[in-house]
């Protein structure tokens, strides 16, 4: 039990590194913290290229695993006999 609680700290740590690193690559939607930095010249805000939609599967998949992930160590915490 204790090498699946390990392997799922480590899957949890490496699924939260780079699901930060895709949502700061998401292309900024204009109105908020983007037009801060100069994302808010974008010139057609709902097209987005195939590019950015692969990066939006890609980050729904890997925040589902991250999902999971903490769903599992909370039920292996929460039942874990001592």
């Amino acid at each position: 039990m204790e090498i699946l609680e390990f392997a799922l700290q480590v899957v949890l740590g490496i699924t939260s590194l780079l699901l930060t690193l895709l949502i700061l690559l998401h292309k900024g939607r204009g109105g908020g913290l983007s037009d801060m930095f100069g994302g808010g010249m974008s010139s057609a805000m709902g097209s987005s290229g195939l590019a950015e939609r692969n990066l939006n599967r890609f980050t729904i998949v890997l925040a589902l695993g991250w999902f999971i992930s903490i769903v599992a160590l909370g039920l292996i915490t929460k039942f874990s006999v001592l």
